[in-house]
C-alpha cells in the first residue's frame, strides 16, 4: 500500500529538525551557514515535500531529515558534514552513476525525489571568486506517477498517473490518466458510484487532486488507504476558464473543439494533470498525445472487489503470476503486453468492435506460417513510445536514438510480411496502414549516423560513425592523440613513484587526476614527492593527486575532447529533433505494432490451447459448452492433468430477464472454479479475444458483479460478514438485465437460520427485480426448492461419488441438487486428526437424528388420527416408526377424505425416514 504524499506546494516540515533547518533572513539563520549550505537551504525550502537530491560532483548528497530518512529507506551510511549551532549536519549520498537504483527503492516506498543539478561549469564558479558556489537548481520532480527512465519501469505495465476534478454537479467527476514514459493522455467522466470502479480500471501508480475535492465524500472513502501514491494540489487552480486556458497554452490550440466535446469535469481533470506535468518535469515538456475522450457505455464495468476477486491483472497478493493476464499474454513485444492488459481490463460492449478483434485473431490463427513470420520480426522492436518520451524531455541518449532506427526497421518487416499476406481484415489492414505511413527516409538517416555501440549517455561521447562528419572526425583525431600522452604519462609516473597501481583518471568535477590507493599515497605527501605532486583528495581506501604537467595536459585535452564532444552533441540534436518531427507518426506506428503484437499472440494461444472464437451480440444470451477455468487448466497442463469441462446456460430474452443457476455440491469440488471460469470467459470474449470453451454464445455483458470468497476489513471495523454484506449490497443496487452476476456462499458468515433467509431474499430480489443473468452457488440446499416458484431458476450440482467410503470429486456440473455437503469428507482430506473426525461423524448422526424427529414431531402434530405422545416416545427407533403410524390408524373409523389424507402423510413421513 503507497502512503499519501505530502501537499504541493506548500506543505510544511514535517519534524522539529526540518522547521529549524529552514533559512530566515530576519533570524539570520541563513549566516550561519557555508555558503553550499545557504544555496542548499534554499532549494529545500522550496521542495519542502520532497526529498532533495543535491548535486555535489559525481555524487546526489542529502542532508538533514532528507539523509535521516533516505539512509533509512536505502540502507546506506548517515554521515555528516559540517555542523549547525554545534550540531552535527547528517548527510548521505549516492552515487551519479546507481543514482538510477536508487530512485527506484526509494519512489516504490512512496517517497518523492527533488533533482537538483549543477547547471554551470565549476571553472565559471571559481572566476567569481570568493566564496562563489556552482549554481544549482532543481530540474525535476520525480513521483511514482511521473517515471521515464528505462530501469525504473515494468516494460509489461504501463506507469501513469490519474487526475480527477468534479463538475458544478456532484453527480460527475472527471479522471484524466496520462502516462509520460508513453505520451498516453485520457480523458472521461464518471458518475460518483463509478469513481472507484474506474480507479480500479486505469489502476494508476499516483492520484493527484485539489485539496477541497478531497473533503467530498466520494472521494473521501477512496482516499482512506489507497493502493496508489497520493497527491492534493492547492485549490483553485485548474477550474474554468483558467483550466481551458492551461490546455490550449499547452498544446498550442485556439480552441478545444478538435478535442470532443469535453465536459467541463473532463476539461478540469485534464488541466489538472497537465499542470502536475509542469510542475514535476520543470522546463521539460514530455511528448504528450492530444487527450483522448473515452465515451460511457464503452466499456464492460467491473468494480474494484470484482477484478480483486476474478484476479484478473493481480492476485490477491499483488502478483502477476497466476492471475488471467499471466496466462494469456502470448505478446513478444513491451507495448503489446501493456495493450493486452489495457483491453482485458475494460471489455468492450460494442458487438461490432469486438468482431473487428476477433477477425484479427482469426486471421493469423488460420495462417500458422505468417504467424510465425510476423512475430519473429516482432521480436525487434523495441519500446519505441517510451524511448521517444525521453527524447523530448531531453533525458535520451544515443541508444534512445538506436532503438528509433531498430523500430522503424522491424516495422518494415511487419508491413513487408503482411503485404505478402493477401487480403487483409479491417483491424490488421488498418495496423499496417499505420506502419507503413512514417518516412523510411528517417530510419536510413539514423542508420548513417549512429555507431554500431552506443553508449547510454551522451556525454560519454563515441556514438556518431566515423566518416558521418569531417569536422567531429578531425576533432576526434586531435584528442586521441592527446590521450595518448596520458598514458605515456601514467606509466612515466608509475615508475617515477614505484607504484604499479597508479592511474592518471578523469571525472567531470575535478578533471583529470592521479588516483593511488591509500598506503602508498602517504609517501607522495613526502620529500622528495610532495613537491612535485599536489595533493587533491583524500577517499576512503585511495588518494588523489595532480600535478603541473598534468594541468597544462589536461587544458589542451580538453579543448580537443570538449570540441569532439560538442560536435557529437550537435549532432544527436539534430537527429533528435528530426525525431521529433515525426513523432505523432511514430507513435501511431508503436501502437499499430502492438496491436498486431496482440493479435497474433492471442491467435497462438487459441492455437496451442484449442480456444474458440465467441459469438458475441446484443441479446441476453449466455451459453458455453465444455468451458474451462483458464488459470487452473494452465496449473493442471504444468503437472500433465486435463481440466473437465463443463457447460453453462444463463440465456435470457430482452424484458423477461436472464436465468439464475443456483449451484450446490461439497466444498473442493469445483463450484467456485466453475464461477469464476464463466465470468472469465465473458470478459475474455468482450475484450476480444478467443475463449476456453468448444462453444460460446455471449449477449453483450454491461457490468460485471463477482462476490467470491471471504475477506474481511478490519481497518475499517468491517467483519467478513459485513464486508459481504456491502458488496451484496451494492450488487443488487446496481446491476440490471444485461448484467452478470456471480455470487458464492452469501448468508454463510451469520447464523444458520439469518442466513438463509437472506442468501432466499437476494436470489428472490436477482429474479424479480435485477432480472440478471446470474451463478449462485450455496451449502443452504433449501435455496434450491425456489426452482418450483421461480420461472427462471435452475438447479446445477457438481457430482460426487463415494468409492470405499472416500469421497470422490468428478469436477462435473449436471443438473439437480446436492443431496449433502460431505463436510467431514473435506476436512478429512485436509487432514484433521482422527479423533476429531470420528466425533464429528458422531455428532453429525446425532444432529441428524434430532433433525428427523423435530421434523417428524411437526408432521405427526398435523395428524388428528395418530396418537402423538405414543409416536414421539417411540422416536428413539426411527426403523419401527412407519410401523407405529400404520398401527395409530383406525380405518374403519376414517371418512374418505380423512382416509385419504392420512394416505398422503403416510408417504411424506417414509420420505423424511429415507
Amino acid at each position: 500500500m503507497s502512503k499519501r504524499l505530502p501537499d504541493l506546494p506548500s506543505s510544511p516540515f514535517p519534524t522539529v529538525m526540518a522547521e529549524k533547518f529552514r533559512p530566515s533572513e530576519s533570524s539570520g539563520e541563513v549566516g550561519k551557514l557555508s555558503p553550499m549550505m545557504a544555496q542548499y537551504a534554499g532549494i529545500k525550502a522550496q521542495h519542502r515535500d520532497a526529498l532533495l537530491f543535491y548535486r555535489m560532483g559525481d555524487f546526489y548528497e542529502l542532508f538533514f531529515e532528507d539523509a535521516e530518512i533516505a539512509a533509512h529507506a536505502l540502507g546506506i551510511v548517515l554521515t555528516k558534514r559540517g555542523k549547525q549551532e554545534g550540531q552535527d549536519i547528517p548527510m548521505c549520498g549516492v552515487p551519479i552513476e546507481r543514482a538510477e537504483d536508487y530512485l527506484h527503492r526509494l519512489i516504490g516506498q512512496g517517497h518523492r525525489v527533488a533533482i537538483c543539478e549543477q547547471i554551470e561549469d565549476p571553472a565559471e564558479a571559481k572566476k567569481r571568486g570568493g566564496k562563489s558556489v556552482v549554481r544549482r537548481e532543481v530540474v525535476r520532480l520525480v513521483t511514482p506517477g511521473t517515471l521515464t527512465e528505462e530501469p525504473l519501469l515494468d516494460p509489461a505495465s504501463a506507469n501513469s498517473f490519474a487526475a480527477i476534478a468534479s463538475a458544478e454537479t456532484p453527480l460527475e467527476f472527471g479522471v484524466a490518466l496520462v502516462d509520460i514514459s508513453t505520451g498516453a493522455f485520457r480523458v472521461e467522466s464518471v458518475t460518483a458510484d463509478g469513481l472507484e470502479a474506474a480507479l480500479a480500471r486505469l489502476d494508476p501508480a499516483e492520484l493527484v487532486l485539489s485539496e477541497d475535492l478531497m473533503r467530498d465524500p466520494a472521494v473521501a472513502r477512496l482516499t482512506r488507504e489507497p493502493p496508489f501514491a497520493l497527491t492534493p494540489l492547492a485549490e483553485g487552480l485548474t477550474k474554468g476558464t483558467s483550466a481551458e486556458r492551461r490546455l490550449k497554452t499547452f498544446f498550442g490550440l485556439s480552441v478545444l473543439d478538435g478535442l470532443g466535446q469535453l465536459s467541463g469535469a473532463e476539461i478540469g481533470a485534464a488541466a489538472t494533470a497537465i499542470l502536475y506535468v509542469e510542475r514535476t518535469q520543470m522546463a521539460a515538456r514530455p511528448s504528450l498525445g492530444l487527450p483522448m475522450r473515452q465515451a460511457q457505455g464503452m466499456r464492460m464495468e467491473i468494480d474494484a472487489a470484482t477484478r480483486a476477486s476474478l484476479e484478473l491483472a493481480k492476485t490477491l497478493a499483488g502478483q502477476r503470476e497466476g492471475t488471467l493476464l499471466a496466462a494469456i499474454d502470448q505478446t513478444i513485444t513491451a507495448p503489446g503486453s501493456r495493450l493486452l492488459a489495457e483491453r482485458l481490463a475494460a471489455p468492450l460492449t460494442d458487438p461490432e468492435a469486438i468482431c473487428q478483434r476477433l477477425d484479427a485473431i482469426e486471421f493469423f490463427a488460420g495462417a500458422d506460417h505468417l504467424r510465425m513470420q510476423i512475430r519473429t520480426a516482432l521480436k525487434a522492436v523495441p519500446d519505441v513510445c517510451r524511448a521517444l518520451s525521453r527524447l523530448s524531455l531531453d533525458r535520451g541518449g544515443p541508444r534512445d536514438l538506436g532503438l528509433l532506427c531498430e523500430g522503424l526497421a522491424a516495422a518494415a518487416a511487419v508491413a513487408e510480411g503482411l503485404g505478402q499476406a493477401g487480403p487483409l481484415p479491417q483491424a490488421i489492414a488498418e495496423a499496417q496502414a499505420a506502419v507503413t505511413k512514417l518516412d523510411q527516409a528517417i530510419e536510413a538517416k539514423l542508420r548513417d549516423a549512429l555507431a554500431p555501440s552506443l553508449p547510454l549517455n551522451r556525454r560519454d561521447g563515441g556514438f556518431i560513425r566515423e566518416q558521418y562528419d569531417v569536422g567531429l572526425d578531425a576533432a576526434r583525431a586531435l584528442r586521441d592523440e592527446s590521450r595518448s600522452i596520458i598514458a605515456a604519462l601514467q606509466a612515466r609516473y608509475g615508475e617515477l613513484t614505484g607504484i604499479k597501481p597508479l592511474k592518471v583518471k578523469h571525472n567531470h568535477f575535478l578533471g583529470f587526476f592521479i588516483e593511488v590507493p591509500q598506503a602508498p599515497g602517504e609517501r607522495l605527501l613526502k620529500p622528495p614527492h610532495d613537491g612535485f605532486f599536489i595533493h587533491r583528495q583524500t577517499m576512503a581506501g585511495a588518494m588523489r593527486f595532480s600535478t603541473r604537467e598534468l594541468a597544462e595536459i589536461e587544458a589542451k585535452i580538453a579543448s580537443a575532447a570538449g570540441d569532439a564532444l560538442a560536435r557529437e552533441e550537435a549532432i544527436f540534436a539534430e537527429l533528435a529533433g528530426l525525431v521529433l518531427t515525426y513523432q505523432a507518426e511514430i507513435r501511431g506506428m508503436a501502437q499499430a505494432l502492438a496491436a498486431i503484437d496482440v493479435a497474433a499472440g492471442l491467435a497462438e494461444l487459441a492455437r496451442r490451447l484449442n480456444w474458440s472464437r465467441p459469438q458475441v451480440d446484443r441479446s441476453l444470451a449466455f451459453v458455453i459448452e465444455e468451458g474451462r477455468h483458464p488459470v487452473v487448466e494452465a496449473a493442471l497442463r504444468r503437472e500433465g492433468q486435463a481440466f473437465a469441462g463443463n457447460a453453462c446456460d444463463l440465456s435470457g430474452k430482452p424484458g423477461k430477464g436472464g436465468r439464475i443457476a443456483v449451484v450446490t455440491g461439497p466444498n473442493m469440488a469445483g463450484k467456485s472454479t466453475f464461477l469464476r471460469q464463466n465470468a472469465l470467459i465473458a470478459i475474455l470474449a468482450q475484450m476480444g479475444a478467443f475463449v476456453p470453451a468448444k462453444r460460446a454464445s455471449i449477449g453483450i455483458i454491461d457490468k460485471l458483479y463477482s462476490r467470491v470468497g471471504a475477506a474481511d476489513d478490519l481497518a475499517r471495523g468491517r467483519s467478513t460478514f459485513m464486508v459481504e454484506m456491502i458488496e451484496t449490497a451494492a450488487i443488487l443496487n446496481q446491476a440490471g438485465e444485461r448484467s452478470l452476476v456471480i455470487l458464492d456462499e452469501i448468508g454463510r458468515g451469520t447464523a444458520t437460520f439469518d442466513g438463509l433467509a437472506i442468501a432466499w431474499a437476494v436470489i428472490e430480489h436477482l429474479h424479480e427485480k435485477n432480472r440478471s443473468r446470474a451463478l449462485f452457488a450455496t451449502h443452504f440446499h433449501e435455496l434450491t426448492r425456489l426452482s418450483e416458484k421461480l420461472g427462471r431458476l435452475d438447479n446445477l450440482t457438481v457430482r460426487v461419488t463415494d468409492w470405499n467410503g472416500e469421497v470422490v470429486f468428478l469436477h462435473e456440473i449436471v443438473p439437480g441438487a446436492a443431496d449433502r455437503s460431505y463436510g467431514i469428507q473435506v476436512a478429512k482430506l485436509a487432514g484433521l486428526p482422527p479423533p476429531v473426525l470420528a466425533r464429528a461423524r458422531e455428532l453429525l448422526r446425532e444432529f441428524e437424528a434430532a433433525d428427523r424427529r423435530t421434523r417428524l414431531d411437526q408432521s405427526l402434530a398435523e395428524l388428528p388420527l395418530f396418537s402423538v405422545p405414543a409416536l414421539v416416545e417411540a422416536a428413539v427407533a426411527p426403523k419401527d416408526l412407519l410401523g407405529d403410524a400404520l398401527d395409530a390408524i383406525h380405518p374403519d373409523e376414517l371418512t374418505p377424505r380423512a382416509a385419504l389424507e392420512a394416505l398422503y402423510k403416510l408417504k411424506a413421513l417414509r420420505t423424511q425416514l429415507r
